[in-house]
């Protein structure tokens, strides 16, 4: 058997595996939330060489503050407010089910955050070992810090993350007008009546938690009419126009280094709406996403990406920075270590993009057991795929929910 042959065979048992009643969509939603993040940064974080001799220095860079007309780029995969809705869909389906099993709420909590902090507990102790052993051969006391920065930067959407989760049996019934209308008056005292700057962090639990109270009304059945789809999609474009055109927003929907106000960190009233209009669409394509999920080998991507989903977006990062140190042996590589200041650098950005995603399946293969625990003995099926001979294909157990 050819291998297009086996990976068509193991897609057919995945497909066969999935219980008919499982909302694919929501699966294929986080997958393309999560690869949407993971693009979106190495499309606009670069590291930058610079000095001489054995011990070259490192600086974190971005093609937008050179060319600030790639702004769309950040429209297109600033998508954790997909990921959001989705968690708190997911989150608040499984609390009501838990509770119904009988299912104490720390017990419930207790497992999903281990999804969570055993893949992040590997990133941290990889890197304190890393910066270390940097600093002990001589390394630029600065781009080791510009490093465990960027390595480290995702632990944020982390903690935000599973504050919420916790939070899940407070915030089921919270209608998402009561987060928006405290990140609206926010940025109304911070930029409007001139409050000190640290108010904005008011919005980092706010402003997530809008679109992750929409995933609580869509379990809640709010949210399945496509009316309710095309009101956020049509009203949070426009409200995000108006925002951007008319009261000096930025135009991208991610930091800017150097750039006075940034949408994203903390969130702005731009990038809720934003995501507001992100989320509507999420909505809109749920059923087309869930026909072309019948397709055996999209919903085995689909699945392979959402059981790995945490250790893909906690190790991105070091992916690009691994291919990025290692190029240095080669010397200064355009689209690798050179300033993003044009057209060239995109293109030559685009085709490391391959090399990137190589090293970040590396990072998969050796760390996805934190994740998805330890490997199971051999006599013992599948997570992924519960074969039992003589039952029909319906009856048997699909992916796990990542």
């Amino acid at each position: 058997m050819t291998l297009p042959d086996r990976i068509r065979a193991a897609a057919r048992r995945t497909d066969e595996a999935t219980p008919p009643r499982r909302d694919r969509a929501v699966d294929a939603l986080r997958a393309f939330a999560i690869l949407g993040v993971v693009l979106g940064h190495w499309l606009v974080t670069a590291l930058v060489a610079g000095g001489t001799g054995s011990h070259p220095t490192l600086h974190t860079a971005s093609p937008l503050q050179h060319m600030p007309w790639l702004a769309p780029v950040s429209w297109a995969f600033q998508t954790l407010a997909v990921f959001f809705l989705v968690g708190g869909h997911v989150a608040t389906r499984g609390y009501v089910s838990a509770r119904a099993r009988g299912v104490t709420y720390p017990r419930w909590l207790s497992l999903r955050l281990s999804r969570l902090f055993r893949p992040a507990a590997a990133v941290l102790t990889v890197w304190a070992l890393a910066a270390g052993a940097l600093l002990l051969t001589g390394a630029d006391p600065l781009t080791v810090r510009a490093l465990v920065k960027l390595a480290l930067s995702p632990m944020w959407f982390l903690l935000v993350f599973a504050a919420l989760t916790a939070a899940t049996p407070l915030v089921t019934r919270l209608n998402p007008l009561w987060p928006l209308a405290v990140v609206l008056h926010v940025d109304l005292l911070r930029f409007g009546l001139g409050a000190p700057g640290w108010l904005g962090w008011l919005n980092l639990p706010a402003g997530w938690l809008v679109p992750y109270t929409l995933g609580a009304a869509w379990t809640r059945g709010e949210l399945h009419g496509r009316r309710a789809a095309w009101l956020l999609l049509a009203g949070g474009a426009a409200a995000t126009a108006l925002l951007v055109a008319g009261a000096g927003y930025p135009a991208s929907m991610v930091g800017v280094p150097g750039a006075e106000v940034s949408n994203l960190d903390p969130p702005t009233l731009a990038a809720v709406t934003f995501g507001l209009a992100q989320c509507g669409l999420a909505l809109l394509l749920r059923e087309r996403l869930g026909r072309a999920m019948r397709r055996p080998l999209a919903w085995t991507a689909v699945a392979v990406v959402n059981l790995s989903a945490m250790t893909i977006f906690l190790w991105h990062q070091t992916a690009l920075m691994a291919v990025t140190a290692t190029g240095l042996f080669a010397g200064r590589l355009p689209g690798l270590h050179t300033v993003p200041d044009g057209p060239d650098w995109i293109a030559s950005r685009l085709v490391w993009l391959p090399v990137f995603a190589l090293a970040l399946g590396v990072c998969r293969t050796a760390f996805r057991g934190c994740e998805q625990g330890p490997r199971r003995p051999r006599n013992r099926p599948s997570r992924v795929i519960r074969v039992h001979r003589g039952r029909h294909p319906a009856s048997r157990r699909g992916p796990r929910r990542a």
